[in-house]
């Protein structure tokens, strides 16, 4: 009783409903969306958090974050240049290859532009010695040695080292010596280390524990230029060892010597090269540094945002730094939008994301805790979820306007219309209750008013074309009766004639039969065709094309040639059924072809269908007809139906191969027409 009652308004709840449910899926395909990206925003951010925990772990392990570690940032009491605690024991400073394989590898060189580079540092193990390294390289025309004996220093290369720590100072000066000069692998020597204030002395002696090398290329900076060009530079690297008498005693004053020195951060480097006879500095460490060595700090760079990064040492409890990944401020984005991401459900979204690696270092060792920051991911997303809102509420707007067009200009009338034709369903009695219909007030030149107006002739039309239908039909059923009878006899006879299998005709027969069989008591051929129920079953194709082949003479089809592998095929289909199909278009392949040519089946097989193509000579197909002509009634010969040609042995031939679950098709080709047969293979 309650869908009856509703029944009326049906069509109107239809449409206020869809546009309902489009306005509720724009919201859920809106929702979906976010959430799909939430889950993805949240699947990259966990990639990216493991990435960065990589990348960290890796940054410190390597040489140049062991140097950070063991370098850690602070309140740095003294400016200048200071020592650095390498990650190496000590250096062997008499070996190039293995210094600059080291100060490269550990980052710990400070760059001064094109003047050269600069490492001071200090070994991790106290019991090497309270030395200060310093190797770097600088930019010079072919070094001049001092001459041994000469008391003036100034007429060669020469380095002037300063070291400043406790309220003490040591200062030296130390020219180049050569060692072996190589034209073809340039230059090397010796920087011999005095003290400054005793180098002109007659009696100066060098400092023993100062050891200082020096390698010169042989080729010039710039290829183009040979040593006779005044601007001819070549790059000499070099390598001090720096005896601190302070740092060498303080070892020896405890059991466990303090190392590094607690006021590492306090002792000031200072070294210059200095060019021969005059005092112009080649490269000077107390200018301006253009690159630093890498520090705790840079780390930062590689964090997230949201993402905090804190190192500490094992033994210690205070952070040796504590970093976090920068955060846009700015906020382009709705609060509400941000709570409702936040409330989208997600898998493992609302776990923490934190690691924690344990760092080794010749010093100790250190803990390095990574923390990620979830809510980020919908902050980030919010603001793209904002501006994706306004298309939404666009979409939702253009949903509303055009329900409210639809209600107003359309729903509207329809429900007078309905009420109206409601109204004349229980009070029409016979043709006289249409008069009574009026639609005037509805009549209009869009397509709801040509409805109204038309409603009544179209009632009109309606039952006169039923009760013509009815009178057709029942004619139609009466003639196939009548003629199914008088023809069912005789056949009954000839099958008692040639009731053997083994008998040409008898398979004929019973295709005749079958056919009567469809065809009687139904009202009109066509529903007797669509309504078929064929036996489906396997059989093998190829011996069937044979078998058509071969009989085709004997109902009028002559020169029908099958080409194709002897081999059994299994198809399904039911064995009369195409048998009907492949004689339609043999006969209207017959019909057409060019006299004497012959009429070709040919198979093709896959590993599910077999494709039956049947070929003929002659005119083609006209176009507005190849698409027509598998409907019943359809010929292009006039009278035809006169001619005992109705339009229904194609019509026939789709109906039966569909029921076999097969396809046909038509194709001019360029020396006639191909029909194309399609059966699915069988599991044999």
């Amino acid at each position: 009783m309650l869908l009856t009652s509703f029944a009326p308004y049906r069509l109107r709840l239809l449409f206020r409903g869809a546009f309902l449910l489009l306005a509720l899926a724009t919201v859920a395909l809106a929702l979906s969306v976010l959430q799909q990206e939430k889950q993805l925003s949240y699947n990259n951010y966990q990639t990216s958090f493991k990435k960065s925990q990589q990348q960290i772990s890796a940054t410190l392990r390597h040489p140049v974050g062991q140097l950070a570690l063991l370098n850690p940032p602070g309140d740095k009491k003294g400016t200048g240049l200071h020592p650095l605690l390498l990650p190496f024991s000590a250096l062997d400073f008499d070996d190039q290859n293995k210094v600059q394989q080291a100060i490269t590898m550990s980052g710990c060189l400070v760059q001064y532009g094109s003047s050269g580079s600069l490492c001071v540092g200090i070994g991790n193990n106290p019991w090497a010695g309270g030395f200060i390294y310093a190797a770097g390289n600088f930019n010079s025309a072919t070094l001049v040695p001092h001459q041994r004996g000469d008391l003036m220093l100034n007429q060669s290369h020469r380095i002037k080292v300063s070291v400043t720590l406790r309220g003490q100072s040591y200062r030296w000066i130390a020219p180049f010596e050569v060692d072996a000069p190589n034209r073809m692998q340039g230059l090397r020597g010796r920087f011999t280390g005095f003290w400054e204030d005793d180098a002109n002395k007659p009696n100066a002696r060098p400092v023993k524990e100062f050891r200082g090398w020096v390698w010169q290329k042989a080729v010039c900076n710039q290829i183009e230029l040979d040593d006779a060009d005044a601007a001819c530079k070549k790059n000499a690297f070099f390598s001090l060892r720096l005896p601190i008498a302070v740092l060498q005693d303080a070892l020896f004053e405890k059991k466990r010597p303090v190392w590094p020195p607690e006021d590492l951060d306090q002792i000031q480097v200072q070294l210059s090269v200095l060019a021969p006879n005059s005092d112009e500095v080649l490269f000077d460490s107390s200018s301006v540094p253009t690159a630093a060595p890498f520090s705790l700090g840079e780390l930062q760079s590689s964090l997230l945002p949201g993402e905090t990064l804190r190192i500490r040492k094992l033994a210690g409890q205070n952070d040796l730094i504590k970093l976090a990944g920068i955060v846009d401020n700015a906020d382009d984005s709705w609060n509400l939008l941000t709570r409702l991401i936040r409330r989208l459900p997600v898998g493992e979204f609302d776990q923490p994301l934190d690691s924690v690696e344990e760092i080794s270092t010749p010093l100790g060792n250190y803990e390095v805790i990574l923390q990620g920051d979830v809510r980020s991911v919908s902050k980030s997303l919010s603001v793209v979820a904002s501006r994706i809102s306004w298309y939404v509420g666009g979409m939702l707007l253009a949903l509303l306007l055009a329900w409210l067009f639809i209600e107003i200009g359309i729903i509207h009338r329809i429900t007078l219309l309905t009420k109206r034709a409601s109204s004349l369903s229980k009070t029409v009695k016979g043709a006289g209750g249409l008069e009574r219909f009026d639609v005037s007030d509805l009549r209009s030149s869009d397509e709801l008013g040509i409805l109204a107006s038309c409603l009544h002739d179209l009632l009109r039309r309606v039952k006169e074309d039923v009760e013509r239908e009815a009178i057709r039909a029942e004619q139609e059923k009466e003639m196939w009766h009548a003629v199914g009878h008088e023809i069912m006899s005789p056949l009954q006879s000839l099958m008692v004639l040639h009731g053997t299998n083994e008998d040409p005709s008898n398979r004929y027969i019973n295709r005749m039969q079958q056919a009567i069989r469809v065809l009687y008591g139904s009202a009109s051929p066509s529903e007797a065709f669509q309504s078929t129920v064929l036996q489906v079953t396997e059989i093998d194709i190829t011996t069937f094309l044979k078998h058509v082949a071969s009989n085709a003479p004997c109902v009028g089809i002559t020169q029908v040639e099958f080409i194709g592998a002897d081999l059994p095929v299994m198809v399904r289909a039911d064995d009369y059924s195409l048998e009907d199909v492949v004689t339609h278009v043999l006969r209207n392949a017959e019909r057409y072809r060019v006299a004497g040519s012959a009429i070709t089946m040919s198979l093709i097989t896959s590993e599910t269908a077999a494709s039956i193509t049947i070929h003929n000579q002659g005119p083609q197909i006209a176009l507005e007809l190849i698409d027509k002509i598998f409907e019943y009634g359809v010929s292009d010969q006039h009278d035809s139906g006169a001619n005992g040609n109705r339009g229904q042995g194609l019509f026939v031939a789709k109906t039966y191969m569909a029921k076999m679950g097969g396809t046909i098709s038509v194709e001019n080709v360029s020396d006639g027409v191909s029909f194309t047969l399609s059966l699915q293979r069988g599991v044999s």
